[in-house]
């Protein structure tokens, strides 16, 4: 046992390894573009000082339509450069929006890949019941935290699978028609059971705690698929 418990928390610290590293390579890639990409932009001042190397090798340029020239340019230069600035700032926002996303991508995955690996333990082992309780006289069901409101036949149905569980037997559909019906065994059909079991399933409504709490063995029949000493009924 403590073998297994101490591979499961080795198991446990490898995929947080994996998923740090996973997101840490995510934004070193991200990171790496943006820095090549801001680099490979131009300059935001290449225009203005152009202009100006303009004015400066134009300085006999006095006539009006000259110099009217310069200005427009000076203005253009000014313009390009706010321009660019902004196209920085929208680059600079997609980047973190992408890294924002790919990490929640990937912590959505694990996420989902731990749920995958739970929903597999459960159907391995079954429901983990702490406390089953029927009162017949309510017609209600406690099962854990939960609150089950059931019809009397589902009552009935749920009552002879719980006295069997604790009685360590498996029931076919004819059998848990027999005991219901109060008929042999011999005279009921297996379909009979199975839609008794089909209702008290639909009636719990849940469908992940109705499949994995009544558990259908392969030609042998129905079972309650928790620990007998959990059991009370009232």
């Amino acid at each position: 046992m403590q073998e297994k418990t101490t591979s499961a928390i080795e198991a446990r610290q490898t995929g947080n390894r994996i998923v740090i590293g996973g997101i840490a390579a995510i934004v070193l890639i991200l990171g790496t573009a943006a820095v090549l990409l801001f680099l490979n932009l131009p300059d935001a001042n290449a225009f203005n000082a152009r202009v100006e190397q303009l004015f400066v090798e134009n300085a006999s340029l006095t006539g009006q339509a000259e110099i009217k020239l310069l200005e427009i340019l000076a203005q253009s230069g000014t313009a390009f450069s706010a321009t660019l600035d902004s196209y920085r700032f929208v680059i600079f926002v997609l980047l973190v929006f992408a890294t924002a996303l790919l990490i929640a991508a990937v912590a959505f995955l694990v996420m989902l890949i731990a749920m995958n690996r739970r929903m597999g333990q459960i159907e391995r082992k079954g429901i983990e019941v702490n406390s089953l309780l029927i009162s017949r006289d309510q017609n209600m069901v406690y099962l854990n935290n939960f609150e089950f409101k059931l019809t009397d036949a589902a009552i009935e149905t749920l009552s002879v699978l719980a006295e069997a569980r604790m009685d360590d037997e498996v029931l076919s559909g004819a059998e848990i028609e027999g005991v219901i019906s109060g008929r042999p065994s011999s005279d009921c059909e297996e379909a009979a059971g199975a839609t008794r079991i089909k209702r008290l399933r639909d009636t719990l409504g849940n469908q992940m705690i109705s499949e994995l709490l009544v558990r259908n063995i392969a030609r042998r029949g129905y079972m309650l698929a928790i620990d007998k000493d959990v059991i009370r009924m009232v």
